[in-house]
């Protein structure tokens, strides 16, 4: 029942009592038409209810951000008296307000229509049918109920682009030790002198005579075939608007989406942690569907400080060759750590998502990683810069 019903039944409770006292047919004609309009109203909505069901079904349950999903519904009652036009509350399932839809009262009649959903964002939502709601005619009566097998789930893919290729190091240039026990015997690529712990095969005799000292051969360094992709996956900053933070994790997970999905074309190693409530290591033999699935499906969870899960992430640098951190936040105590990272060995390459590249903040950070040899790329998020 609604508010409203308490009018009428105010108004045929002094029709009743006025007829009653003063013996009047009219006034007790009046209480009847009113009390017969409260019984109809009611049998209208309990028929029609009773009778109700919505049901649908989505044209696909994956699609790429940016696409369309098709949501068809199925309405229909088997009421006979007439009620107010059904409503309907359609949820988007991403965090948008929902939409009312009123239908025509047509019982016994099946009622069709295609709800066209967009997919703005990455990430998994559930579309649908939230609700219905049958009212009579005069709005006395209401009944509301959830329509939890009409909801559907909609996993919303990151888009890829292109990748500059990657530079891979050979590892630590400052470590003779591990320059020694990296070297390609097989590709001799320069003279040296003679250090202790050198291979006595190593040593070129011939030339050593000739120069009156110990000289070896000096062998190609193999470089090393592992990149290593470090997300950070705590909250994007909102940039003043809650769409803000959409837009930028759309952004972080593209970013980390085309650098793996590039690697698949090579014959690098790739990992590729995630952090959060549901951690995760993704590798190149998982595939590159699996591996957007789980992006899509990535909750930006991690509680820890961006620089220190880098350098608890340092230990795996002995073999890496490329390291790749993407990131929407950039500080100095980052930089500082980056900075040792890049001198455990890897190339770096850093991808900063950021409206603003120009920022006067930035600029100092920036040059700092670039003075250590770091590569510095910037990406946009589509969405225009929050006013």
């Amino acid at each position: 029942m609604s508010g409203r019903i308490w009018l009428p039944l105010a108004a045929f409770a002094t029709f009743l009592l006025a007829a009653l006292s003063t013996g009047s047919p009219l006034l007790l004609l009046l209480a009847v038409f009113l009390l017969l309009t409260l019984l109809s109203g009611a049998l209208s909505v309990l028929w029609a209810a009773r009778t109700l069901s919505v049901s649908g079904e989505m044209d696909r349950g994956t699609v790429h951000r940016g696409e369309d999903a098709l949501l068809s519904l199925r309405v229909r009652h088997r009421g006979l008296l007439p009620i107010a036009p059904v409503m309907l509350e359609i949820s988007s399932g991403a965090g948008e307000p929902s939409r009312e839809i009123y239908l025509q009262d047509r019982p016994g009649r099946l009622q069709t229509l295609s709800m066209p959903f967009h997919a703005d964002h990455v990430g998994s939502f559930s579309p649908g049918v939230h609700a219905w709601q049958v009212e009579d005619l005069m709005g006395f009566f209401r009944i509301r109920r959830p329509v939890p097998d009409a909801n559907f789930r909609l996993l919303v893919l990151p888009n890829l682009f292109d990748t500059d290729p990657l530079t891979l190091s050979p590892g630590d240039p400052g470590s003779d030790t591990m320059a020694r026990a990296t070297e390609d015997l097989s590709a001799p690529s320069d003279i040296r002198a003679y250090q202790p712990g050198d291979p006595m095969k190593k040593i070129h005799w011939k030339l050593s005579f000739r120069k009156q000292e110990l000289l070896v051969r000096k062998f190609d360094e193999p470089i090393l075939r592992e990149v290593l992709i470090l997300m950070d996956c705590s909250r994007p900053p909102s940039w003043g608007r809650p769409e803000a933070e959409m837009d930028i994790r759309d952004a972080l997970v593209e970013t980390a989406a085309s650098v793996f999905a590039d690697q698949l074309k090579t014959d690098l190693l790739v990992h590729f942690p995630l952090f959060g409530n549901h951690p995760l290591e993704m590798e190149k033999s998982m595939g590159l569907p699996l591996v957007l699935e789980n992006l899509a499906l990535l909750d930006f969870s991690e509680t820890d400080r961006f620089e220190r899960v880098l350098t608890l992430e340092s230990r795996r640098l002995r073999k890496v060759g490329c390291l790749v951190i993407i990131s929407a936040r950039l500080t100095s105590a980052m930089v500082d750590v980056m900075t040792r990272l890049h001198h455990l060995g890897p190339a770096l390459r850093f991808y900063l998502v950021t409206w603003s590249p120009d920022d006067l903040n930035l600029q100092p950070l920036i040059a700092r990683l670039r003075q250590d040899g770091a590569e510095v790329a910037f990406v946009t998020p589509d969405a225009t810069l929050p006013e």
